[in-house]
């Protein structure tokens, strides 16, 4: 992902090492919010009123974090009022580029960048930080509304709906609580797990993260098994959190970043859900593996210097389930 510091690119990671090898990820630095009447959210000024046509969404379809806007934009029926650029799947020396050589990546469809870091100096000439997907953009304001994914849901979740008139509620208002607990879990052990496990640079480190990774799918297989979704039988929030990893584990993380005790196919469970929500309308059209095998595979050099891409488990997402 890399970042600007004093108006230079650095293709440095989305986090830092720690003293004892351990992975750290930065945070994310704009926070405002899109509200139904423009009122100001949890941080951040009012102004982003939510509108038809105003927004603009830039993701890459191999990262988890954008990943789950784009599936927010599709269950909330977004997909008419915002619009979106998807970057190439290769990151390399300048950072995620909108190049076209490859399918699914469309180029920025705005202003014909040619870098995702033109965007944030865009929004602001002297920005110095990290640059990273998934980036909300306000075309009116010329400004980044936000580029925070866990925020980017929620706005989605409910902004719009006087627009759209879909009244779908991932995040509903007497189970954020118990939601919260869960997503806490999953982020920290799963979610940033797989990364803290795969560039890891001690074996402390590793096996610091790796362990409570695979105590966290241990902990899930069994809560499945009489939970139809993470919070009972209503799909919240934190199934879709969780789906971007989970869909991206035997392909990627079970590999590449060195998380091999099991595959998500090993949990009959875990497994039956992932088809479940990967089955359901309109979640497949954000899915695109040949991003995620090649973008992981391909940028992260400190982890495959040679950039081979291997060849891959066969998957049959599509199924039958067995979860009803």
């Amino acid at each position: 992902m890399g970042h600007l510091k004093d108006g230079q690119w650095t293709n440095a990671p989305i986090g830092s090492e720690s003293a004892d090898g351990k992975f750290v990820r930065s945070a994310a630095q704009f926070r405002n919010w899109i509200t139904a009447d423009g009122s100001a959210g949890p941080s951040g000024p009012d102004g982003f009123v939510a509108q038809s046509g105003r927004y603009h969404l830039y993701v890459s379809y191999a990262c988890p974090w954008a990943h789950r806007t784009l599936i927010f934009r599709e269950l909330k029926g977004l997909r008419d009022h915002i619009t979106v650029s998807a970057v190439h799947p290769d990151m390399m020396t300048d950072g995620w580029t909108f190049e076209t050589d490859d399918a699914g990546a469309t180029g920025d469809t705005l202003y014909d960048s040619k870098f995702a870091y033109d965007i944030y100096t865009r929004a602001d000439p002297g920005y110095s930080g990290r640059v990273t997907v998934p980036i909300l953009w306000d075309k009116q304001r010329q400004t980044i509304v936000s580029n925070e994914s866990s925020e980017i849901i929620r706005m989605f979740n409910s902004a719009f709906d006087g627009i759209t008139g879909n009244s779908l509620d991932f995040w509903p208002t007497d189970m954020r609580d118990a939601i919260e607990v869960v997503n806490e879990r999953i982020y920290h052990t799963l979610n940033n797990g797989v990364y803290k496990s795969g560039f890891a640079a001690s074996q402390t480190a590793y096996d610091d993260a790796v362990l409570p990774l695979f105590e966290t799918l241990d902990w899930l297989e069994e809560r499945l098994s009489s939970h139809r979704y993470l919070m009972g039988d209503q799909l919240t929030e934190a199934d879709w959190r969780l789906f971007t990893t989970l869909i991206r584990f035997d392909p990627v993380y079970h590999l590449h970043f060195k998380c091999n005790r099991n595959r998500v196919v090993d949990f009959p469970n875990l497994w039956d859900y992932t088809r479940e929500l990967f089955q359901m309308p309109g979640i497949r059209d954000t899915v695109n593996l040949s991003h995620i095998v090649r973008h992981y595979h391909y940028s992260h050099e400190s982890v495959n210097p040679h950039r081979i891409i291997p060849i891959n488990p066969v998957l049959d997402y599509d199924a039958p389930h067995g979860r009803v």
